[in-house]
């Protein structure tokens, strides 16, 4: 599986190359000249949609949290985190997850807990991007002339949508972690570390528990459906940076629809290339020039850099912190007379 990564990741980057060799390296530079250093600005931006998710994850864990130890700053933290494991490592999209299980675990110690408000908020992310994405292909319906793309999209989205709709059925009614601990002690056997690691039928319980609230997983859908229109912002704001301003609804169809392209090639770290494509098909179809659709891409992939290696850098600053500490706890238990005389 992690030769298939590395390969799919390095066709990416060979087919990015291509893109930006073929639209002209000076002719990208050039637009992206044109938005200069306020294009910086798109760094902090991107703090608004990860705190309108953090808000619906926040809601999720507000059962299992009542004395809201883990704030909606902590939180906001850990989601930057996560969507930096998942975007800039090859993890295929679900290693931040599990990195997000670990670190919440600092202010809520239940791991049962914290795991099944993690695999909900996935379910719940399912159908908010699949909402997202339909309202993306109705908005590229309304600015295109000649709708036949645009329909095609439509009906491509229709036909997966079973896909959220059985993962939810499967998290309610049937006890899909008992059945993946039974898996894996069977593979690995009963004593191994990875069989071990979850309590299959406790995580079924908590979740199916969980998916009873019908009003916290509408808020926390919300919330999440919030957090990708207000993504959209920057899309309109790098357009306009870079000389091409659109409608904020054309906008949300490029942002729309690239996501939702990237999450169906998960298996592409980081989506290379396939974002730059799918960017550049949506902002011809829209009638943006091929220079700056590409810009855009490529403004788009910087942010994701810049604003997710501090993320990944306070991650691995916290690890190294909790390394230290157990060495020194280890060293004091094996040596308590040092600390006694």
């Amino acid at each position: 599986m992690k030769h298939i990564v590395y390969l799919t990741g390095l066709i990416g980057l060979l087919a990015l190359t291509a893109l930006v060799v073929h639209q002209g390296v000076g002719d990208v530079a050039h637009v992206m000249a044109q938005g200069g250093w306020l294009l910086l600005l798109l760094v902090p931006l991107h703090a608004l949609p990860l705190m309108l998710d953090a808000q619906g994850w926040r809601t999720l864990l507000a059962p299992v949290d009542p004395a809201g130890r883990a704030s909606l700053g902590f939180l906001w933290w850990v989601a930057t985190v996560r969507e930096a494991v998942n975007r800039l490592l090859p993890t295929v999209s679900v290693g931040g997850e599990l990195v997000g299980i670990r670190l919440a675990r600092l202010r809520v110690p239940d791991a049962g807990a914290v795991a099944a408000s993690i695999v909900v908020e996935v379910m719940v992310t399912l159908f908010a991007q699949y909402l997202f994405s339909a309202l993306g292909v109705l908005m590229l319906l309304a600015a295109l002339q000649d709708g036949g793309h645009g329909w095609v999209v439509l009906a491509g989205l229709l036909l997966s949508l079973p896909v959220p709709v059985l993962f939810a059925l499967s998290l309610r009614y049937s006890a899909l972690f008992e059945r993946l601990e039974g898996a894996a002690k069977r593979l690995f056997g009963a004593d191994h570390r990875i069989a071990a690691m979850v309590d299959g039928a406790r995580l079924d319980a908590r979740i199916r528990e969980l998916n009873q609230r019908h009003g916290t997983l509408l808020k926390a859908l919300g919330w999440q459906f919030a957090g990708l229109v207000a993504g959209t912002l920057e899309v309109w704001f790098a357009l306009m940076l870079l000389g091409h301003p659109v409608p904020f609804w054309q906008a949300l169809a490029i942002e729309a629809l690239t996501q939702a392209v990237r999450h169906i090639a998960f298996f592409v770290p980081a989506g290379l290339g396939v974002q730059e494509a799918v960017v550049l098909l949506l902002g011809q179809m829209l009638g943006v020039s091929p220079q700056v659709s590409l810009s855009l891409a490529l403004v788009k992939r910087a942010r994701e850099v810049l604003f997710g290696v501090p993320a990944l850098l306070s991650w691995q600053w916290l690890e190294l912190r909790h390394w230290r500490h157990g060495n020194k706890q280890r060293h004091a238990d094996r040596n308590p007379t040092e600390h006694t005389s």
